[in-house]
């Protein structure tokens, strides 16, 4: 069986570094997909982009929460988000809070409205994932909130990020907080509800851990990735990443800053997608895997 890669930058549209380097990844074909933040400032630019580019499959990346201390955004829908917004007026912190406290109607008409933003401002989506899984509901158990997202993805007929199954060592991870048997249980019955509804899913979704010697170091971070890679199973696996340049503005906002400017750096680099190609990866976007899935 193939092996194949997609790689995701997430919040497309959360600053203009973020852009930019996204913007360079997807021209150097070092990035197969992206997804925008369509509450945050640096949409629009983001969405006219991918008007300018159809060519780069580009999405909407479905947030509902506003996680930054000095940086915070609000919900696009300009009524019915009592339930969605923290003291402030602005999105919960926390995915927590968001299963917690969010009304389904006040959840599915932000959705919407994001969605429908970011088309009125260019982009013909690809697909849809999710910021900080506020909306998957392992946090609380509250699962409608996923059904909420299988049924918005299959209207609009795209495909949506949520795995149809776990690796043996993701499940040894979760095993310790939620029993496997239920978690196996949980992913068949989501799985079979995405084929019911049309909506193309990937087989994997693995991401890469901080804690670590690969914190030390950018050469650091680029062999752990190199060696992380290869532990990916055949099928197709999403892996996603958050790029950003170096900027005061980025430093502003993140304490850990580099770890976004390293993760532009390695995939900028040629020889990443070099390295990936020759143990046996086949680089494919999320309108690949909906023709795939179909």
């Amino acid at each position: 069986m193939e092996r194949y890669l997609i790689i995701n930058a997430d919040d497309f549209g959360m600053c203009r570094a973020a852009n930019l380097a996204t913007f360079d990844l997807f021209k150097k074909g070092g990035i197969t997909s992206a997804t925008i933040m369509t509450p945050c400032g640096w949409a629009p630019e983001a969405c006219q982009f991918a008007k300018e580019n159809p060519e780069f499959a580009i999405g909407v990346h479905l947030t509902l929460t506003s996680e930054w201390s000095k940086y915070r955004w609000s919900p696009v829908n300009t009524s019915n988000t009592d339930s969605l917004r923290d003291d402030l007026g602005y999105l919960h912190k926390e995915s927590v809070m968001v299963e917690e406290k969010a009304d389904l109607d006040e959840l599915e008409g932000e959705i919407r409205a994001q969605i429908e933003r970011a088309k009125k401002l260019g982009l013909n989506p690809s697909h849809l994932d999710n910021h900080m899984g506020s909306i998957y509901g392992i946090e609380t158990g509250r699962f409608e909130l996923l059904a909420l997202a299988f049924d918005i993805a299959s209207e609009y007929g795209l495909p949506f990020r949520f795995p149809a199954q776990y690796t043996v060592e993701q499940m040894a991870r979760f095993g310790s907080k939620i029993d496997t048997n239920l978690l196996g249980m949980l992913f068949k019955k989501f799985n079979e509800y995405a084929k019911s509804k049309g909506v193309a899913i990937p087989d994997y979704l693995i991401t890469h851990e901080w804690d670590g010697p690969q914190s030390d170091s950018y050469e650091n971070f680029r062999d752990y990735m190199f060696e992380h890679f290869k532990s990916f199973p055949a099928g197709v696996t999403e892996t996603y990443i958050h790029p950003s340049l170096e900027s005061d503005e980025l430093k502003g906002t993140s304490t850990v800053w580099f770890r976004r400017v390293w993760e532009h750096r390695l995939f900028a680099d040629p020889e990443t997608r070099k390295y990936l190609e020759s143990i046996g990866f086949e680089y494919i976007s999320y309108r690949d895997l909906a023709k795939m899935k179909a």
